[in-house]
């Protein structure tokens, strides 16, 4: 069930909210949260990349996709737009409406991962592999918060959960963790790989971007129109999915 705010309401300052397609653009403050969409998107493909040539263990949906590049002849990043879209198919029956974060987020991910991929080489020595793991973890928990605290809408992922979700009445968590498990389990089937980054990737991408949440968060406290979703204001974020639940504040309060 949606919420409507009428014209004049004003959003918590600092806060994510859940806003439909138009109110994400006439929440106003383009010129930042643009630039810090697209380089919290870029970014996250750079961090897919890094775990791909650490050879380590990869995210969940990413051992899927990894798994589907071994029988069809396509780069890791046309099987991660490839997904993106067939998982928005799943968004009509669910009744998810896209925004711009969420069509930009089906593109720019999978072209930056490739064009990464082009200019990065899996290293020899296991100490890099384990640098490049980490470090992948660790960016993408960077970009998650950069492209989230932009509040231009979720990503193709994350509406899947938060449909399947509202719909079954199931909660977010319990939810995250069939579609992994599914997803996790069919890439193996297909080859896919799944190891130690995996665990790290799962253990560690909701805490960090927690941590990194209010650095990023654009004020929206001008926001206008209609907030589908969540409540106005409600201290939930969606992180590929992955739920971060807890205050959601100001940089530096």
């Amino acid at each position: 069930m949606s919420s409507t705010v009428s014209l004049g309401t004003t959003a918590p300052r600092g806060v994510l909210v859940d806003l439909g397609p138009l109110a994400q653009l006439r929440a106003g403050r383009l010129a930042h949260r643009l630039p810090q969409l697209y380089v919290g998107l870029f970014l996250y493909g750079v961090s897919l990349a890094m775990m791909v040539r650490g050879a380590l263990g990869l995210a969940p949906w990413d051992v899927l996709h990894s798994g589907v590049v071994r029988h069809v002849p396509m780069t890791l990043g046309n099987a991660v737009v490839l997904f993106s879209f067939v998982v928005l198919l799943l968004w009509i029956p669910l009744r998810e409406v896209p925004g711009l974060g969420t069509i930009s987020n089906a593109l720019v991910v999978g072209v930056s991962a490739d064009v990464t991929l082009a200019v990065l080489a899996r290293p020899d020595a296991i100490g890099l592999r384990i640098a490049l793991m980490l470090g992948g973890v660790v960016l993408c928990g960077v970009a998650s918060a950069l492209y989230i605290g932009a509040q231009l809408g979720r990503g193709p992922r994350d509406g899947l959960m938060t449909g399947l979700a509202r719909r079954t009445g199931l909660s977010l968590r319990l939810v995250r963790t069939a579609l992994e498990a599914g997803v996790v389990v069919i890439g193996l089937l297909l080859g896919g790989k799944l190891g130690v980054g995996t665990v790290v990737y799962a253990l560690a991408i909701g805490p960090l971007t927690q941590l990194m949440l209010p650095w990023f968060t654009v004020d929206v406290g001008s926001a206008r129109g209609v907030v589908g979703g969540d409540a106005l204001g409600r201290e939930r974020a969606v992180v590929e999915g992955h739920v971060v639940d807890g205050p959601v504040e100001r940089a530096g309060s």
